[in-house]
């Protein structure tokens, strides 16, 4: 164990519970330019200008035999077992854990690219708040939960400046009755917009042309649809047509079984379950799997049910969404003060979980 070359690409949730836990009986590098975890899950709160709450990547791989290299993997040469880095470096490895996720997709929209500001731009959305010279219209593209949250922290932390959420179908449409229109009337309550199937077609310096009209912004902040990193596909591994690494039970590429992929950038179906959907509740048990299976404390194939979704909305309410193992929703759910405190214990405990 302790003579094999172990290296993790990703320092999310996956990739750090990955590392973690194979730090616990072997030497793991761990490549990733941040210093901090990014904590996607929590972004809304940063674009809103909340205090960030980031640990530096050093307190999270306390007491564990990882070494982490600041630098970012730029091609896998999957035949020589190597890693080449952006500070020109080349790593070998016997097993690799390939946990780089996922990104905002811009679908392609024409001036989404120059114009739109991504949720993992959320510090310059805080910027561009904080400094503008009068409150004008913020328009958040995206129905999803990213959307959701983003939109409804933005117009609780800012009540000057109007709140436009954008969606090419219904928002938060997935959930069930009444956690769908809990959301909605939240969203009103804090004076959000919402322009349902509307999707985008373009977006230029004065806002978004969608299918029903055109749609006055001073600041556009996309949250749509999410797109795996292309290394994968790149490097040769086997992929869905999304770009997904496909693996096995072991979480392990077909093509390649030393790789394993993690989260967000792997395609992974649990019988029962089904096909697990991309997001922080999905990819930290597959990365503590993982981390366990490669320091030899399982070798079981990977088992997941889901418990709950959950949303914030604003800094007093939230949404905790009742479902079935296999992600269908049930009737149920809980909403306000009670909602928002066990979002807020399950923020905290993904920290925790990592280790």
């Amino acid at each position: 164990m302790t003579e094999k070359q172990i290296v993790v690409l990703g320092a999310g949730y996956a990739g750090l519970a990955a590392a973690t836990r194979a730090g616990k009986r072997g030497r793991v590098t761990l490549v990733a330019p941040e210093a901090r975890l990014l904590h996607r899950i929590r972004q809304h709160e940063t674009a809103a200008g909340h205090p960030e709450h980031r640990p530096a990547l050093t307190e999270v791989l306390r007491g564990r035999a990882v070494r982490h290299i600041a630098a970012r993997a730029t091609e896998l040469d999957l035949a020589g077992r190597k890693v080449l880095l952006d500070n020109g470096d080349a790593l070998a490895y016997d097993t690799l854990v390939y946990a780089l996720g996922s990104r905002t997709a811009r679908l392609g929209v024409p001036g989404a690219d120059e114009h739109a500001y991504t949720a993992e731009r959320a510090a310059e959305v805080a910027e561009r708040l904080r400094t503008a010279d009068r409150p004008g219209t913020v328009a958040v593209v995206g129905g999803g939960a990213t959307g959701i949250e983003l939109a409804a922290e933005l117009a609780e932390a800012h009540p000057g400046w109007t709140v436009r959420l954008v969606a090419a179908d219904r928002v938060g449409g997935w959930f069930s009755a009444k956690g769908h229109d809990h959301v909605h009337r939240v969203l009103r309550g804090l004076g959000v917009g919402i322009d349902e199937h509307s999707a985008v077609t373009a977006v230029d310096a004065g806002g978004l042309t969608t299918t029903a009209g055109r749609i006055p912004a001073d600041l556009v902040v996309w949250a749509a649809s999410m797109e795996p990193h292309p290394l994968a596909a790149e490097a040769g591994l086997a992929v869905n047509p999304a770009g997904q690494a496909i693996v096995d039970d072991h979480l392990r590429s077909v093509s390649h079984p030393e790789v394993h992929v993690v989260g967000d950038a792997a395609e992974v179906t649990v019988p029962g379950t089904g096909t697990l959907r991309m997001g922080c509740a999905t990819a930290l048990p597959q990365g503590q799997y993982v981390g366990k299976l490669i320091a030899g404390r399982t070798d079981k194939p990977f088992a997941f049910r889901y418990v709950v979704q959950c949303l914030s909305l604003g800094r007093r309410d939230g949404l905790v969404q009742l479902i079935h193992g296999d992600d269908s929703m049930r009737a149920g759910a809980l909403t306000g003060a009670a909602g928002r405190v066990i979002k807020a214990a399950i923020l905290k405990s993904v920290v925790l979980s990592l280790r």
